[in-house]
């Protein structure tokens, strides 16, 4: 499967183009996207999962600032692939929440597979917005929690800000809606 995704801000003020890959080894999204929460950004994403869809790689470059490139294997050790050092408090993440796309909440609902009214924690290694940098540029770890409510609708908690949403996804599990945050686009011509 190979497919074009857009999102628009809430506001109008973002975009995001993805461009999303399932294969038999795993799914890759690769993105940019523009948007102006918490200040103006732009930043280009890449994010590789193991076929078991396990965030193995991710790539984030905020446009004239900071890069990010970290690693994880499959039991969620995760290392700094710019300095080559561990980064022992994501022990356990399997999946990667990047603050800027709705693309990433598509990890975890893949990757659980939930039946309806069932709900899963996890621990997520969370990408912050440009404006939420303190220090070094690393994800940290993020408790979230995911329930299927019936079929293509989740509710998802990120634990770690006290925040709470209902997501319409389509049967891939990309993001339709994310109520405040992002509305998806129809598909791009040619996609």
């Amino acid at each position: 499967m190979r497919r074009h995704v857009r999102w628009a801000g809430w506001d109008g003020q973002g975009l995001d183009h993805c461009d999303v890959t399932l294969s038999a080894d795993g799914l890759t999204l690769d993105g940019v996207v523009v948007g102006n929460r918490e200040g103006a950004y732009g930043a280009h994403y890449r994010v590789q999962t193991d076929a078991a869809g396990r965030t193995r790689q991710v790539w984030v470059f905020y446009t004239g600032g900071p890069a990010l490139k970290v690693r994880a294997d499959d039991q969620g050790r995760w290392t700094d692939a710019l300095t080559d050092r561990p980064i022992p408090k994501l022990d356990g993440c399997l999946d990667v929440d990047i603050g800027v796309t709705p693309a990433t909440n598509t990890l975890p609902i893949r990757r659980l597979g939930l039946g309806d009214r069932q709900a899963a924690e996890i621990l997520a290694a969370y990408v912050p917005l440009p404006t939420q940098i303190d220090g070094a540029f690393l994800p940290r770890p993020a408790p979230q929690r995911y329930t299927c409510l019936c079929g293509e609708r989740y509710r998802y908690e990120g634990l770690f800000r006290h925040f709470s949403t209902e997501l319409a996804v389509d049967p891939d599990g990309l993001v339709i809606d994310y109520p405040g945050y992002f509305r998806r686009l129809p598909d791009p011509a040619g996609a």
